[in-house]
């Protein structure tokens, strides 16, 4: 997750996405496919998060060329990407810890954080800062295509499930399940992206375009 507030982001002034330097992902890749849960309730939060106001991607230009190369080279192989989060506006960091902190709400434990208690989650899980704040940074799957059907591969877990298990290496899941996560670091790391050893879904491209700099333009 990676995701919070709390601590002071140096914001950059930057109101669109142009301003940031970032673009929509489908402009380097028309028909990705682009779930992007923070824009509607299917999340750890149960609701619509600060700050997206559509289900857009962006991405530093860098960045996005990198995903496009990514989903090239897995086109081939018959398989796809999809994102679940990119940019990711410092509002909707600050709402995650607010989230955090209201113990009094536990509408979604069963299926996102159900072998840990809330107060377990700011740290590793949810931090004070997100690098996908910076516009580099962003959450995925993959899928396997046949004919006009994309499905996901079993990676273990669901997205965003806070606990030990979605550790990229973690020995608690199958050996299918493993060889599908390092499919996809095999894949992301040749595009030039690498992995946050928590989070199976988790890549930054290495080195950052921005990577001191925080944005909080609303995703529109």
């Amino acid at each position: 997750m990676r995701g919070g507030s709390g601590s002071p982001m140096p914001i950059a002034a930057a109101e669109t996405p142009e301003a940031a330097g970032m673009v929509d992902v489908r402009a380097r890749v028309a028909d990705l496919d682009v779930d992007m849960r923070y824009a509607g309730p299917n999340n750890f939060t149960g609701g619509r998060v600060d700050g997206y106001e559509t289900g857009r991607c962006f991405l530093q230009a860098p960045a996005a060329d990198a995903l496009a190369k990514a989903e090239a080279a897995l086109r081939a192989e018959g398989l796809r990407l999809r994102v679940y989060d990119c940019y990711r506006p410092a509002r909707a960091v600050q709402h995650f810890v607010r989230w955090a902190a209201d113990l009094g709400d536990q509408r979604t434990k069963a299926t996102h954080y159900p072998n840990l208690s809330k107060r377990e989650l700011l740290g590793d899980y949810i931090s004070p800062t997100s690098g996908h704040s910076r516009g580099a940074t962003l959450d995925l799957t993959l899928l396997r295509c046949e004919a006009a059907r994309c499905l996901p591969l079993d990676m273990g877990t669901e997205y965003d499930f806070f606990d030990p298990r979605a550790n990229t290496d973690s020995p608690a899941v199958s050996p299918q399940q493993r060889g599908n996560r390092e499919r996809l670091r095999a894949a992301m790391a040749a595009a030039g992206f690498r992995n946050y050893p928590l989070e199976w879904w988790h890549y930054t491209l290495d080195p950052e375009p921005e990577p001191k700099r925080y944005f909080d333009f609303p995703i529109r």
